[in-house]
């Protein structure tokens, strides 16, 4: 069996290998012979501290990933999030990999943002509006700069100190951040990225542009919510798996029947992403683990 570590995984990841790894699991996910099952989600004994098992498979991999958010970490100086993924050997089904992978998901994340956002937003989108001052969000606003030529990085948080401090880390690596309130933030947006645990919409739908890309990476579980329902009826919506989606992701608040398309699909040429300058266009990312399979596969590939 194969073991690594998360100093070895995260010692490989990258916004570049997460790139192809995920676009790969995301064009599997939307084919026929790819099938991703029911997500367990589950709490610790205090019940703010919250995992899920997400579990898939294809004709290339079959496995599982563990993903946990314990904010009472914040105590102890630890991390909020960790993750670990195990392989199934599929001719003898053992385990034939465990990879861990904390680091690795925040690059799996926001990647699939990243991916969606290169096929769907306009090509010369340059300003970013950022919803979310955690350690997601400092991995989101990376890899959107490897896919648009960002002029203006507009990050709006809750608490205005830490959102300071956040802007300035952003700065520190080179990109064009500062500090905006919500709405001024989505009427200069080509690009709009929630990372966050909202319940309730973080904006209004007559505050979004004409020809604005949307990517929603924080609506994982019931009860979660980003986006003002209201932008569905004039947006084309696109996410990871659509199933998925209308169950715990953004799009449970979308009108029964709401067509939704498998980025997937666009991706390989299936089905058409952006239609013109003017499409809203979102994405939803509740997260699938073929995503997570194929990266263990791409960092135990690249370890030797």
């Amino acid at each position: 069996m194969i073991f690594i570590s998360e100093q070895e995984s995260a010692a490989i990841a990258s916004h570049e290998l997460a790139f192809e790894a995920v676009r790969a699991a995301l064009i599997a996910a939307s084919k026929p012979r790819a099938h991703s099952f029911p997500v367990v989600l589950g709490n610790a004994s205090d019940p703010q501290n919250r995992f899920t098992v997400k579990s898939s498979t294809d004709e290339r991999v079959t496995g599982l990933k563990v993903g946990s958010y314990f904010p009472t970490n914040d105590a102890k100086g630890l991390p909020r999030h960790n993750s670990i993924t195990l392989l199934f050997d599929q001719a003898e089904g053992r385990i034939g990999a465990i990879v861990e992978g904390g680091k690795l998901n925040a690059y799996r994340t926001a990647a699939a943002d990243a991916v969606a956002t290169d096929a769907l937003a306009r090509r010369d989108a340059a300003v970013l509006a950022l919803f979310g001052t955690g350690h997601q969000a400092e991995y989101e606003a990376a890899a959107i700069a490897r896919v648009r030529t960002l002029q203006r990085v507009l990050v709006v948080g809750r608490d205005a100190a830490r959102t300071d401090k956040f802007v300035a880390v952003l700065r520190e690596k080179g990109l064009p951040a500062e500090r905006a309130d919500a709405e001024a933030a989505c009427r200069a947006a080509d690009i709009i990225v929630t990372a966050t645990t909202a319940a309730a919409p973080l904006f209004k739908a007559e505050w979004v542009r004409a020809g604005c890309h949307i990517s929603s990476m924080g609506s994982d579980r019931t009860g979660k919510q980003e986006l003002p329902p209201e932008l569905f009826a004039t947006s084309r919506l696109f996410c990871d798996l659509p199933e998925q989606s209308r169950r715990i992701g953004e799009f449970q608040h979308a009108v029964a029947g709401a067509d939704l398309t498998a980025i997937g699909e666009v991706l390989d040429g299936r089905a058409a992403g952006r239609t013109g300058a003017e499409d809203i266009t979102i994405f939803d990312s509740s997260g699938i683990s073929l995503q997570d399979l194929y990266m263990a596969e791409a960092v135990i590939r690249l370890r030797g």
